[in-house]
């Protein structure tokens, strides 16, 4: 098909505004999915997707549509995730497309996630159709949202705003109409040598690696033998084709249009996200540009219950289409051979623990997220990077720790502008700048990542009731006063159990851990303690109780000699488990969790 009937848009607002539901109206008025086969959210096709209620990845479908002017249109809509944990799908879905639709509910307004995602886009020049969802609600206020939009971008007021609801279908025919007309074309030339962005892959057992790819320029035969420049890898397609929405088989894609490629490959090593794809032989000179990957934020070790192997294979096979995974191998004295691994929030975490469960059957343990570090030592030149507590040198050997710090820009309403301010400061952040802007404030602060990963972006929506947005952009490594918790279970240290936390905060922290852990650690027959150790001394103890009473303070009358018998009995069993031989659970390191909340 010609490049000019073609039209590359994704769907971008803030999580549970109507997106999959909107994706749902356009596939069935198109006539890409049957009635039969229609479903809710039919492109949330994860298990954890359809659990939460929220888009985690970004799904590609190409629809059918025949224009009042009597012409067929070849339209690829891309649904993307709205949790700030998964902006990353977002970005890679703007760098696959030429427009988008900004979709904001009638009920709720311009949300945080609405902001954020509207930046992406209007950062990249995407040409934006804004439209306002859940106009049949009762609760709708249409008069509210549309000047709401008009405060985020004035620009918009030159645009048609359309009003659907995702629903019923109300207006979503006039916004097909719209998405044809006010959409620009893809700009590419056939002619030219073959040139296609990666923006996502996944990984099929008989087929192995399936990438989906965008075609900037030149077409891509069923028969020509491809390679990925970023590797250097070459291979022979099994099947190119597009998604309606399930894989559907062509001969060819062309300029300007979004598919897939089944490569055949089964290491999924050879294949990177935002990797330009090109032919084996005269291929394109130069790759796709303005596609950045994005870092991980959050780092935490997981653990097999049973099978190390199989837990190897499923965490590969989950970061070929989650490109934000990093993983490296690791041991533990506590929990045997494991992962270290990347994550962009808690919520991305919490979304990967739940796949390993659901679609490889793979139960693990996760320790509690951490960031990394550099810590320079005494005696050496240079500073070494720390990613996971464990393997903090002695504190005697450490001359100075840096932390990771981020700008984070904050937008607000002026209403929350103390409360936000007040927030930032509890997290140890350190006000950097403060601009009035249309509908709101724009806050600056330098904030240490290691204090926001957790449950900042949560503390700022439900201060400002969802209307804040967080953006954060990495400044570089800090020095600050950190130490390193040591947890020792019954005189054992729990290398697992080790966190990293500012000095002012360690007394507090201690004695909270500690507690937590207390109810949270099997029992045995006799008192176990669990003490938290700053630099080799005692900050917090406290000892989980044991299943019966002991013999000392039984308060029964007994002879003496059958009493000092079982304290030595008990006191033998002491000295014999004071190595870790219990098996910690996952509410163990769960507790951590909740000293962030």
């Amino acid at each position: 098909m010609q490049e000019k009937y073609i039209r590359n848009f994704a769907i971008i607002s803030h999580i549970d505004h109507g997106k999959s539901t909107l994706s749902d109206r356009l596939m069935e008025l198109t006539g890409t999915v049957s009635k039969r086969e229609m479903a809710p959210q039919l492109l949330d096709s994860l298990s954890v997707e359809q659990a939460h209620g929220v888009t985690v990845k970004s799904r590609t479908v190409q629809l059918q549509y025949r224009a009042k002017d009597g012409q067929n249109y070849r339209l690829n809509l891309i649904d993307t995730p709205g949790h700030v944990d998964f902006a990353y799908e977002v970005s890679k879905s703007l760098a696959a497309t030429d427009g988008v639709l900004l979709l904001v509910d009638a009920t709720q307004g311009v949300q945080a996630q609405t902001v954020a995602n509207w930046r992406l886009a209007h950062d990249l020049g995407l040409p934006m159709i804004p439209v306002i969802n859940k106009v049949d609600s009762a609760q709708a206020d249409v008069d509210r949202v549309y000047d709401e939009l008009m405060a985020l971008d004035s620009t918009l007021l030159s645009k048609t705003i359309y009003q659907v609801s995702a629903k019923t279908g109300q207006g979503v025919p006039e916004l097909l109409e719209g998405i044809v007309k006010e959409l620009p074309s893809p700009k590419g030339d056939s002619n030219r040598p073959l040139k296609a962005l990666v923006y996502d892959s996944e990984y099929d057992a008989y087929l192995g690696v399936i990438t989906q790819i965008r075609v900037v320029d030149g077409q891509l035969n069923a028969g020509q033998t491809l390679r990925f420049m970023a590797t250097n890898k070459s291979f022979q397609p099994k099947e190119v084709g597009v998604y309606r929405p399930d894989r559907t088989k062509t001969n060819q894609l062309s300029a300007g249009e979004v598919g897939y490629v089944v490569t055949g490959l089964k290491e999924p090593k050879f294949v990177k996200i935002g990797d330009t794809l090109t032919s084996a032989s005269k291929g394109c000179q130069e790759a796709v540009s303005g596609f950045q990957e994005r870092q991980p934020v959050v780092y935490a070790g997981i653990f097999p219950k049973d099978d190390y192997l199989s837990l190897k294979e499923a965490l590969l096979k989950i970061e070929l289409n989650d490109s934000a995974l990093t993983i490296a191998e690791e041991h533990s004295a506590a929990l045997g051979p494991g992962f270290r691994v990347g994550f962009l929030g808690v919520f991305h975490l919490q979304i990967i623990q739940e796949r390993l469960a659901s679609e490889y059957g793979i139960e693990v343990i996760v320790t509690a997220p951490n960031v990394s570090y550099q810590v320079r030592q005494v005696q050496e030149k240079e500073a070494i990077t720390v990613t996971n507590p464990a393997e903090f040198p002695s504190f005697e050997k450490i001359e100075s720790v840096e932390e990771p710090i981020v700008l984070g820009i904050i937008d607000t309403p002026g209403d929350y502008l103390d409360a936000v301010m007040k927030l930032a400061e509890r997290y140890r952040g350190t006000f950097a700048d403060l601009v009035d802007q249309a509908g709101g404030v724009r806050l600056s602060y330098r904030l240490p990542l290691a204090e926001i990963a957790y449950d900042f972006f949560n503390q700022l929506k439900s201060i400002t009731h969802g209307y804040a947005s967080l953006q954060t952009k990495a400044i570089g490594f800090e020095e600050s006063d950190l130490v390193k918790v040591d947890v020792q279970v019954n005189y054992a240290k729990v290398d697992a159990l080790a966190f990293v936390t500012h000095r002012s905060k360690a007394a507090a922290l201690t004695q909270k851990v500690v507690h937590e852990l207390k109810m949270t650690i099997p029992r045995r027959l006799y008192p176990m303690p669990v003490q938290a150790l700053v630099e080799g001394k005692v900050l917090a103890r406290v000892d989980v109780p044991p299943l019966r009473k002991n013999a000392a303070v039984n308060g029964e009358q007994r002879s003496v000699s059958k009493k000092q018998a079982l304290l030595r009995r008990q006191n033998v069993n002491k000295r014999s488990a004071a190595h870790l031989d219990i098996v910690l659970p996952q509410e163990v390191f769960n507790a951590l969790l909740s000293l962030n909340e």
